[in-house]
């Protein structure tokens, strides 16, 4: 079977979300950053046909239903999705300083979404064939075992010999690793796979225990992936896109107030891909995710209301 170019499929965890101060008053949310990804894809794409599904696990407990409920109402397929007895979705507590910067408190060390690769076959190595982009990122990889992780490595591989885009955004949390070398050869195996990397530069700087953003900036150039997207913040964001050698630089959109910084990343990836999907060059592809990355940090919480991004959509610049 062909895969269908505008199916996407991304693998990860999407956790109950808490904000607020300890022992104050706490919002609920979910989020987690290939699943807000995600769902602005499918806002992004849903008109011009892109069908996003979701690949993770659940337990069966009330909160996995109503997260399922709510992600279906997102506009994701779930069909991925594995639901493991007695188990639970991981949490997380969010905290904001004055400036929109967050500090985090994780509850995942036995959530559900470590355990997806517990079967003989998941549903996403079962049917990897039918779809045309596979993202995944160094969190996806940081919760799972070893064993999994080689599995997640062969589904890479197997996805691009058939033709697939395979995205690997290297987004890095130091505390779900056992050490930096761990992660570091994990990303660099990662890197090797993939057929575009969405590189943030500071990430990249504590992974590959780099001394300055500019040596991060210069290493992450030297990546093999044909596509690279270089996120450095304010700075303008710089890409090489497949089959060209020269770099170009897109510019950041500056904001009046940035009010949560949570969702930044996985909203400039959604825009991204979902541009490039649709026939974008790289640098228009930026550009949307640059301005899709501006309007979601001025908003509280991981994932935005549609409607305070859908005159973006419909602009589609």
């Amino acid at each position: 079977m062909e895969a269908a170019p505008h199916k996407v499929v991304l693998l990860g965890e999407c956790m109950l979300e808490l904000q607020g101060q300890a022992f104050g008053a706490l919002t609920q949310a979910y989020g987690g950053d290939t699943f807000n990804t995600a769902v602005y894809l499918a806002r992004c794409g849903r008109a011009a046909g892109i069908e996003v599904s979701y690949a993770t696990a659940l337990g069966d407990d009330p909160l996995s239903e109503g997260l399922l409920q709510r992600w279906k109402a997102q506009g994701l397929d779930l069909s991925l999705v594995r639901r493991i007895p007695g188990k639970l979705p991981g949490m997380y507590m969010i905290e904001l300083d004055e400036c929109g910067e967050r500090s985090f408190h994780f509850w995942r060390d036995s959530s559900a979404a470590r355990l997806y690769f517990e079967a003989a076959q998941t549903p996403l190595e079962a049917r990897c064939h039918e779809f045309g982009t596979f993202y995944l990122s160094g969190i996806s990889l940081a919760i799972l075992s070893p064993v999994a992780r080689e599995r997640v490595y062969a589904l890479m591989a197997s996805m691009r010999a058939l033709g697939a885009q395979v995205v690997f955004d290297n987004n890095y949390r130091p505390r779900l690793w056992p050490d930096p070398l761990t992660a570091r050869a994990c990303f660099n195996r990662a890197f090797h796979l993939a057929t575009i990397a969405l590189v943030t530069a500071d990430d990249h700087q504590a992974v590959m225990g780099l001394g300055s953003l500019d040596e991060a900036v210069a290493h992450a150039q030297r990546l093999p992936p044909p596509e690279i997207v270089i996120k450095r913040g304010p700075a303008a964001t710089l890409l090489r896109q497949a089959g060209h050698s020269d770099w170009q630089e897109a510019a950041t959109v500056s904001v009046p107030k940035v009010v949560d910084t949570t969702a930044a990343g996985d909203s400039f990836a959604a825009g991204y891909l979902s541009r490039r999907l649709l026939g974008a060059d790289a640098l228009q592809a930026a550009e949307f995710g640059n301005r899709l990355a501006a309007r979601v940090i001025q908003h509280r919480g991981a994932v935005i209301a549609p409607e305070l991004m859908q005159d973006l959509i419909e602009d589609g610049a």
